[in-house]
């Protein structure tokens, strides 16, 4: 369905896509991770066309997306994108509408079929009282939601993510992930949590700097290695008795500290004050007679 073959996206004088391929089938969830920079974000502008300028091919469906009309292409694919801008303020429920533009004909107006549509999908992600609200009144994880509507209401077979959940409370994280995947349609998303891409991805493309560092299933990918290599973080990736998913844990320098482990070179030994809560007495005293107080660590 997507076909991305020797993609090389240059901005300024950087090169940020280095001959990259993706590929992903019909009704396949894929996911783009990696750390700020690594160009997931870059890539999927590529695929909706945000950036027009680049080197290798992409795909959709069979067709070259760059011999495909903005039309032909928005009947293919839909996009949530990181930032959602408007000049620009409208009702809830006509944000949702603009999703059916491509099967519109030029000045042709929404008629029932469009707004059944569209009510339904403002259903799927719990905003359909929002319907007659203005958009700019909306908090930015609400937006997010009305956002993935119009997508929704575009009814196309592909649709691209792009960091969808960074402004979503854990609830409406895991609805929106809910909603997208029950949808079965073919999807590239940019994720940054990797537990939710552990969770919804069949596979995932690992980037660094530009490049695939590793591609196959969660379990393939998300290893401590792969995991220490590329975010530099130590990790303990766990299958989750809960869920049947995989889990990743990060282990911080507080957390060793916190469990006696020495953490880089020139660590010294935690030193402890007790001090009493909104006293003015010295810090770190221990007079015989005073009363408990709260221990502080500070390591140095």
């Amino acid at each position: 369905m997507i076909d991305i073959h020797d993609l090389e996206i240059t901005l300024g004088h950087k090169n940020i896509i280095k001959k990259v391929d993706v590929h992903v089938g019909e009704n396949e969830f894929v996911g783009l991770i990696g750390p700020n920079g690594s160009g997931k974000s870059t890539m999927l502008k590529a695929v909706y066309r945000v950036i027009s300028k680049y080197e290798g091919d992409i795909m959709v469906m069979g067709d070259e997306l760059k011999r495909m009309t903005i039309h032909e292409s928005a009947l293919r694919t839909s996009v949530v994108p990181q930032h959602t801008y408007s000049p620009f303020d409208f009702k809830v429920i006509d944000v949702v509408l603009m999703g059916r533009s491509p099967h519109k004909k030029s000045m042709e107006f929404d008629n029932a079929e469009d707004r059944a549509i569209a009510t339904e999908a403002l259903k799927k992600v719990d905003m359909f009282e929002f319907a007659d609200r203005s958009f700019f009144t909306l908090s930015g994880g609400e937006q997010q939601r009305i956002v993935l509507a119009r997508a929704m209401a575009q009814q196309t077979p592909c649709m691209m993510l792009d960091e969808p959940t960074n402004h979503l409370d854990i609830k409406y994280q895991l609805q929106l992930m809910d909603v997208v995947k029950s949808l079965g349609l073919t999807v590239l998303a940019a994720l940054h949590d990797l537990n939710i891409a552990a969770e919804y991805c069949d596979k995932l493309y690992l980037l660094k700097n530009g490049e695939v560092y590793a591609y196959g299933t969660p379990e393939e990918v998300l290893t401590p290695k792969n995991i220490m290599a590329v975010y530099g973080a130590e990790a303990i990736v766990t299958r989750s008795s809960n869920t049947g998913f995989l889990h990743i844990e990060y282990v911080s320098n507080h957390a060793k500290t916190a469990r006696g482990e020495k953490t880089r070179p020139g660590w010294k030994e935690p030193r402890f004050f007790k001090t009493r809560t909104a006293s003015a007495d010295a810090v770190g005293s221990r007079r015989p007679g005073r009363p408990p107080g709260a221990f502080v660590l500070i390591a140095f």
